[in-house]
């Protein structure tokens, strides 16, 4: 007799193995659609190691925002229960944004989980990460906060400083920056 203890994991790792090939599935539409249909103002790709769950991204800095011009290299890395839960976002070329972590990682809304955040009254459970949303609404998100900072909650603090007080020094770390994507291309 095979003790429950062995049946719970059993059933456990098949949920698991189920929602990873949800996820699969989901991610390889979604990949698919997004090279049938492409953005002019991104592109993604999945590495060289052929993993599904890490894409590759790059964002142009768009039309009439400080950020025209640029190029961005980005990874956006997707958990084993997407989507249920958001992707992460990182930049890989180097960004000086109020809403870009100095490490490059993007925080928005879009990319928060689901639900209420106590700690936080400005960000509604709308605003937040729900399962319905894809790549493409994120990719969309991350454009409109290059073209709008949010000074208010800011996740790089200096550069939200430097945005709010002195705007013609932030402008020119910003052209800084872009010459840099451009010439990493």
């Amino acid at each position: 007799m095979v003790p429950d203890i062995f049946l719970l994991e059993e059933k456990k790792t098949k949920t698991m193995s189920s929602k990873n090939n949800y996820a699969q599935e989901l991610l390889m539409r979604q990949l698919t659609e997004l090279k049938k249909n492409p953005n002019d103002s991104f592109s993604v790709g999945i590495g060289e190691d052929g993993n599904l769950f890490r894409w590759e991204i790059m964002i142009m800095g768009p039309a009439d925002s400080l950020f025209e011009g640029g190029f961005f290299k980005a990874e956006m890395i997707f958990p084993p229960d997407f989507p249920n839960s958001p992707p992460s976002l990182r930049f890989l070329s180097k960004m000086w944004h109020p809403n870009v972590y100095p490490d490059g990682k993007v925080c928005i809304s879009i990319l928060h989980p689901p639900g209420e955040d106590k700690f936080n009254s400005q960000e509604t459970a709308e605003e937040r990460w729900r399962p319905i949303l894809g790549v493409e609404a994120v990719l969309v998100s991350v454009l409109s906060m290059l073209c709008d900072p949010n000074i208010n909650s800011p996740a790089n603090i200096d550069a939200g400083k430097q945005l709010r007080d002195d705007p013609k020094e932030f402008k020119r770390a910003v052209r800084r920056v872009v010459r840099a994507s451009q010439e990493d291309m």
